[in-house]
């Protein structure tokens, strides 16, 4: 259970990943797709362009990200978390003078570079090896990051763009990163955790076979590949289902305001679940609970496709919030049981890599089936089994590993 000495005691590591986690919002595809309306008239790009042009941006992001993700295994967390907070702020600085497409494209490339991939690669790579044996509750704590973004950006955005233009609005989160995110972060970690007493003797910190597992021992390990379709399934849907945001509000004939109601509830059942997996990961292991994450998403796209009442929004958002709360929970703490956090940085990059190029994908597919005149509510039940099938294909794949660490 969560404490108040644990947070008392732990106060400065958990606060700078919380912060961090904040600061990736401004790179994530729900803070970017608030402002659609506005880049396609300015740019005159139509829903499809505008979904390849993100694809494209996205994928060259992760592409990146599985080439630099071993930074994070040796420039200290405090500088390295500081260079790409100050290099988030000059690309939203870049997209408030975007005048054509290519601009655009390398602006939301650097959003999704250093927002959602660096930061976030940062954050749960400090605290997976920061933290060994309260490992799952630290992370719980640090992704609320995530949901308090989800919970305040959305109708933040939307009453500035009421009050200046779109422009503007991007220089305004371009100063708060440097006036407010930056100097907070670099006062409240004046330096590296080392995990001392209890947090060493309660669990190990190798991976399978008792070692520390290299990226290339790792990218030879068969079961690495096997779990990666599974890993896909939450970004590529759960950002689907926030890039089309519009479209789904249409088809449902809800206004965006009422659709967009449902991220308050996204932002509160993602705290709420990522304390539940947070706890349950160091009682058990994240290992034991890992496919447990994705029912709740299947369970939210099946209430979308069978109900239209104004409490759907409620239950589709909450419930990609409440997968999102508990795979930030699982995620970072699944690495490091599986090969231990040594080279954590490295390894790391390659999954983010992949849920990167998922959420590229996302939009990208869903786009074009709707372009083909099959709406996203149609695409909903096959995306669900989806979600299902990989629930059970991580739970054969691990339960194998799982028995070997009980057994130890």
């Amino acid at each position: 259970m969560l404490s108040f000495r644990f947070m008392r005691e732990n106060a400065p590591w958990l606060l700078a990943g919380l912060l961090l986690a904040f600061g990736s919002n401004f790179g994530q595809t729900f803070f970017i797709s608030l402002f659609g309306g506005e880049y396609r008239r300015e740019l005159g790009l139509t829903d499809g362009e505008f979904g390849q042009l993100y694809t494209v941006a996205t994928l060259a992001s992760a592409l990146l990200l599985v080439n630099t993700g071993w930074i994070a295994d040796r420039v200290p967390m405090r500088r390295l978390g500081g260079m790409v907070l100050i290099g988030l702020a000059g690309v939203c600085l870049l997209m408030s003078q975007v005048q054509n497409i290519w601009v655009f494209g390398f602006a939301i490339f650097g959003l999704r570079y250093s927002g959602q991939g660096m930061l976030s690669h940062i954050e749960v790579t400090a605290i997976a090896r920061w933290f060994v044996a309260s490992r799952g509750r630290a992370l719980a704590v640090a992704s609320w990051g995530h949901p308090v973004g989800e919970g305040l950006l959305p109708p933040l955005v939307a009453w500035l763009l009421t009050q200046m233009e779109w422009r503007s609005v991007w220089i305004v989160f371009a100063v708060f990163i440097v006036i407010i995110l930056l100097p907070l972060y670099t006062l409240i970690l004046k330096g590296e955790r080392v995990p001392t007493g209890t947090e060493t003797s309660g669990k190990v910190v190798t991976g399978i076979g008792g070692k520390h597992w290299t990226r290339p021992e790792v990218l030879r390990h068969r079961l690495f590949w096997l779990l990666i379709p599974a890993l896909m399934a939450a970004p590529m849907i759960g950002t689907a289902g926030l890039f089309h945001q519009a479209h789904i509000a249409e088809i449902k004939g809800w206004s965006l305001l009422q659709f967009t109601s449902g991220f308050t509830t996204y932002a509160v059942l993602s705290v709420i679940f990522s304390l539940i997996f947070g706890m349950l990961l160091d009682r058990f292991s994240a290992l034991a609970v890992l496919p447990l994450y994705l029912l709740p998403l299947a369970l939210g796209i099946f209430a979308l496709s069978a109900f239209g009442g104004l409490w759907v929004p409620h239950i589709f958002l909450g419930m990609i919030g409440a997968s999102a709360g508990a795979g930030g929970a699982t995620m970072g703490a699944m690495w490091a049981e599986l090969y231990g956090t040594r080279n954590l940085g490295s390894i790391r990059s390659l999954s983010m890599a992949a849920m990167v190029f998922s959420s590229a994908l996302g939009p990208g597919l869903t786009g074009t089936f709707i372009d083909w005149g099959i709406d996203f509510e149609a695409q909903c039940i096959p995306m669900a089994l989806y979600v299902l099938a990989m629930a059970v294909w991580m739970f054969v794949l691990l339960r194998p590993v799982v028995a070997a660490r009980s057994a130890v």
